[in-house]
């Protein structure tokens, strides 16, 4: 398989081509060339019962034709294990009430769905950089959980180091002290002065800096990277498969969103052809996405109009991976999707209503709603008051829509996304208790930090990542 970038302007290239870049060399995302994989009948059921490692290798090898299957399988049979995600069933399923359930992402090393795609990269990315005798530096932004989870898969891999940027004071105290207290050498922490937003900008604009880019070495592990999105694919098959007895059964998925790649891999698992009838995006304040599917509007927040919110990793107002289903919107068409973000670029915004993209938009499943911060206090009560199950802020977003959306008949799976006691404040506000924490946890704010603040500045970040990646 080969894949191309969104706006036209990239050669075709193999995985591992693209496996330690972000954005294409025209600023657009990978995508398939030709299209997802198709699964007939047959071979979706022969998926039924596989473990997830073996469910991982049998999605997976229909992305990656340039690793010999004995490696791949290799590297994927190191990353799914009971010891790094907990149990053998590694995204283990509730069902909490007959047609609704809450499948498990967050037993991994920094208890959030991200240690899903991020440790198979680690593995990924050490496997590519021996093989061709290569370095690597690693630049990434994070609202919280992707750049713990991050830097947990690459810490003491030989050969990566991690330049990691994060809003200043915006990430909860549990999600600063995961990142902030390591020590390792390879791992290097920067708060920017500001927002979300301004990290991924400035991330992008180094990104578009060819020779730096090139002099440097760098790569990306944000959830941009195409490996990270594939990666994602195979939790939807094993939450299809836990929440149905027979083969053609629907199911639809509640995903708390903020940079569309968790639930945009859904996307893809339902054009491969597992039976989804429903992708429910949910968002909290920072409603971008949830707006768009509502209207066809697509604007951008500026940074003093992103809000900060007790679901903190959603406080973003541009959606990255969103372009790459916009280029299925538009039939792959390069021209279209380069003509739209020119437009963000200019304007801020872009508006389908009314044309032929948005007449479209209703094949692909979507459905949407946001959640307030009374909203999340009010599910995260109701949750543990029916079902016994305390759930994160996130994870209260998400259930707050899908019991908006459910259908009779239809089962409605809520993807966990992250462990309570990452945002102990606001549980304590709905409950009056304290979440527990994993074993190993235990006092971790209190840890020494390791970090650099700097001024939302692309020039300062390339300056620092200069004098410490020789």
């Amino acid at each position: 398989m080969r894949y191309v970038s969104t706006r036209g302007g990239m050669a075709p290239a193999r995985f591992t081509e693209i496996l330690l870049e972000g954005l294409a060399p025209d600023g657009g995302l990978t995508v398939p060339e030709h299209g997802y994989p198709r699964l007939d009948a047959a071979e979706l059921a022969a998926m039924r019962g596989l473990g997830y490692a073996d469910l991982a290798f049998a999605v997976l090898s229909r992305f990656i034709d340039d690793i010999g299957a004995s490696d791949l399988k290799r590297l994927i049979d190191a990353t799914y294990t009971p010891a790094i995600f907990g149990s053998a069933a590694i995204t283990p399923y509730t069902a909490l009430e007959p047609g609704l359930g809450l499948l498990e992402l967050s037993n991994g090393p920094t208890l959030a769905f991200k240690d899903m795609a991020m440790q198979l990269l680690g593995n990924l990315f050490e496997h590519v950089l021996a093989r061709d005798g290569r370095d690597l530096n690693i630049l990434g932004a994070t609202s919280g959980d992707t750049g713990s989870a991050a830097e947990y898969a690459m810490r003491g891999k030989r050969g990566v180091r991690v330049f990691m940027l994060s809003p200043h004071g915006r990430m909860s105290p549990f999600q600063t002290a995961q990142m902030f207290s390591l020590a390792d050498p390879n791992i290097y922490n920067i708060a920017i002065e500001g927002v979300f937003d301004d990290c991924q900008d400035i991330v992008k604009a180094i990104a578009g800096d060819a020779a730096f880019k090139a002099r440097h070495r760098l790569g990306a592990v944000n959830s941009i990277n195409w490996a990270r999105v594939v990666a994602q694919v195979v939790y939807y098959f094993k939450g299809y498969f836990a929440a149905t007895r027979g083969d053609g059964e629907e199911v639809s998925f509640a995903v708390p969103s903020g940079n569309f790649g968790n639930i945009y891999a859904g996307h893809v698992a339902r054009m491969m052809g597992l039976p989804i009838r429903r992708l429910v995006l949910a968002t909290n304040e920072n409603n971008v996405l949830d707006e768009f599917f509502r209207t066809g509007a697509y604007r951008v927040r500026g940074s003093a109009e992103t809000r900060q919110t007790s679901s903190p990793s959603m406080d973003i107002s541009k959606a990255s991976n969103f372009e790459r289903f916009v280029h299925d919107l538009a039939g792959g068409d390069a021209a279209v999707v380069r003509a739209l973000w020119q437009r963000v670029d200019a304007e801020g915004r872009f508006d389908l209503a009314g044309g032929p993209l948005m007449a479209a938009l209703p094949r692909y499943g979507f459905v949407s709603g946001s959640s307030s911060h009374a909203d999340r206090i009010a599910t995260i009560r109701a949750t543990h008051a029916r079902y016994g199950r305390i759930i994160d802020t996130h994870t209260a977003d998400g259930m707050k829509v899908a019991l908006e959306q459910r259908e009779t008949g239809v089962p409605m799976v809520v993807l966990e996304t992250a462990q309570p006691a990452k945002f102990e404040d606001t549980i304590v506000e709905a409950l009056g208790i304290r979440p527990p924490r994993p074993p190993g946890f235990a006092g971790i704010e209190a840890l020494p930090r390791h970090f650099e603040v700097m001024p939302a500045s692309a020039e300062r970040v390339k300056a620092f990542v200069a004098a410490h990646a020789p």
